[in-house]
C-alpha cells in the first residue's frame, strides 16, 4: 500500500498528530530551492555560500576519516574542536571561557538553538523574539511550549535619515514581564541585515538584568559586517556572562552548510543542561568533520578580510542590480542577504502579471524570470506584514550574481 492509499487509510483511521505542528509550516526558504531547482532558477533563496571551503578544513576532514575517526565523538564535541573554539572566543570576544565546561558541539547553530531553549525553558514561559525573524525561531520556540512574544523591527523609510532597522524601545520593554525566560537576538540579522548597536544592546542588557531573563543570541554571521560597524556580543557587556548563550556554526564562514558542524557557548551550569538535550536530540555532530572545523578555526586574520572584501563587493553588485530591477532595497550592514519591497514593480505590472501575494511573486519569478528569492511571509507571526517583500542572498560566486542580475533585467 502506497500514496494515496495510505492516505486514505490513515484518515479513515483519524490518526492525530500533535497540536504544536499545527503552529507552523514547512520551510518557505528550502521550498523556495526546490522550485529553483525544478525551473533551473538562479538560488539567491537559501543562505548557502557557493564558493569552495577552505583546503585546511578539508584536509583535516580526510585525514581524520583515514585515521579512523569514524565512530561517535565525546557527545559534547571533540577536545580539538572545543578547545579550538574556545581559543577563536577569545580572539573575537575577548573572554577565557573552559573548554571542559562552557562548550557544547551540535549539529548546526540550528541545533544549538533548539537545544537551548529546551534546556531553560518551562511550558507557558515567554521567549521575546524580533521579527522579521529567521524563519526557525518561531517554530523552535512553540517546539519548546513557550509563549512568544514579538517586537517589530521597521525598515527605514525612504522620508527618515536613518539607514538602519530600527525596533522601538518602549515596545521592548513593554514585552518582559515576570513570565519572560529568554530573548532570542541574531546579530547581525537574517534577513535584514540589521547589526544591532552597542546602545540597543545595552538597553536589552538592563532589562534582561532587572527581569532575569536569558539571552541566546545567534552570532553566525560575525565575520560579516560592513561599512566600519562594530560586532558586539551580549556576553561581554557587564553582567551579561552569567545569563548568555552564544551560538555559532561553521557553516557560512567557512562555506560548510552541509557539515552540520555548530556550537554555544554558555556558563557551567547552563551548559550542563544544553548538553543533556543535546545528547538525546542527536547524540553527536560527526567526528570527522569535527575535526576539520577545528582546522578552519584556526584560519589567520587574512582569511576574514579576504571573505569581507568579497561580501562588500558582491552586496554593492546585488543591492544596484535589485535597485535598477525596480525593487526598493534596504542596503544591509551585515550578513549577506537584501531585504526589498516590490509594492511599487508589482502595482505597475499588476494587470499584466495578476499576481496576489509575495507567495505568487516568487514563484512567479522563480518560473518565468529564473531567479529564486525567499517570500516574506516567512519572516513574520503573521504572514500578511510580509506580504510585499523578499529577501535575496549574495552569499554567490560573482558569476552567479552577473547571471542573476541579467535575468532581473528582464523585470524592467
Amino acid at each position: 500500500m502506497s500514496g494515496p492509499d495510505v492516505e486514505k487509510n490513515q484518515s479513515m483511521l483519524s490518526l492525530a498528530t500533535s497540536e504544536r505542528t499545527e503552529f507552523f509550516t514547512e520551510s518557505v526558504i528550502r521550498e523556495m530551492t526546490r522550485l529553483a531547482l525544478e525551473h533551473n532558477a538562479v538560488n539567491l533563496a537559501q543562505g548557502f555560500p557557493d564558493y569552495d571551503l577552505p583546503e585546511v578544513m578539508k584536509k583535516g576532514a580526510i585525514e581524520a576519516i583515514e585515521a579512523g575517526l569514524n565512530q561517535y565523538a565525546i557527545t559534547w564535541g571533540t577536545k580539538n574542536l572545543r578547545e579550538a573554539i574556545a581559543k577563536k572566543f577569545k580572539a573575537v570576544q575577548g573572554l577565557e571561557i573552559s573548554p571542559e565546561t562552557e562548550v557544547t558541539v551540535t549539529c548546526g547553530s540550528t541545533e544549538a538553538m533548539i537545544a537551548s531553549l529546551f534546556a531553560i525553558v518551562n511550558p507557558s514561559d515567554e521567549v521575546i523574539v524580533f521579527e522579521p525573524f529567521y524563519e526557525n525561531y518561531g517554530p523552535d520556540a512553540v517546539l519548546s511550549s513557550a509563549i512568544t512574544q514579538y517586537v517589530s523591527m521597521k525598515p527605514p523609510s525612504k522620508d527618515s535619515k536613518e539607514t538602519e532597522w530600527t525596533f522601538d524601545f518602549d515596545e521592548l520593554k513593554a514585552a518582559f514581564n515576570d513570565k519572560t525566560k529568554a530573548i532570542i537576538i541574531n546579530t547581525p540579522n537574517n534577513p535584514t541585515g540589521k547589526v544591532f548597536t552597542r546602545k540597543e544592546l545595552e538597553f536589552i542588557a538592563e532589562l534582561c538584568q532587572k527581569w532575569n531573563v536569558f539571552v541566546i543570541t545567534d552570532e553566525i554571521y560575525d565575520h560579516m559586517v560592513y561599512d566600519g560597524l562594530e560586532h558586539i556580543s551580549m556576553v561581554t557587556l557587564p553582567g551579561m556572562r552569567e545569563r548568555t548563550i552564544t551560538i555559532n556554526a561553521i557553516s557560512k564562514t567557512y562555506s560548510a552548510t552541509g557539515w552540520r558542524v555548530g556550537w554555544a557557548v554558555a556558563p557551567p551550569a547552563i551548559t550542563k543542561s544544553i548538553r543533556k538535550v543535546h545528547d538525546f536530540l542527536t547524540v553527536g555532530a560527526p567526528h570527522p568533520l569535527q575535526e576539520g572545523a577545528a582546522k578552519a578555526l584556526g584560519l589567520p586574520q587574512d582569511y576574514y578580510k579576504k571573505l569581507l572584501a568579497a561580501y562588500v563587493y558582491r552586496r554593492e553588485f546585488l543591492l544596484k542590480t535589485l535597485q535598477n530591477a525596480g525593487f526598493e532595497a534596504w542596503k544591509p550592514y551585515g550578513a549577506y542577504y537584501i531585504m526589498v519591497d516590490f509594492t511599487d514593480l508589482w502595482e505597475r505590472n499588476q494587470e499584466k502579471w495578476k499576481l496576489n501575494n509575495e507567495l505568487d511573486f516568487a514563484h512567479w519569478m522563480a518560473r518565468e524570470i529564473g531567479v529564486a528569492a525567499v517570500p516574506g511571509n516567512g519572516f513574520y507571526r503573521i504572514p500578511f506584514y510580509g506580504r510585499t517583500k523578499l529577501r535575496f542572498s549574495f552569499g554567490r560566486r560573482n558569476e552567479v550574481l552577473q547571471e542573476a542580475a541579467a535575468k532581473l533585467a528582464k523585470l524592467k
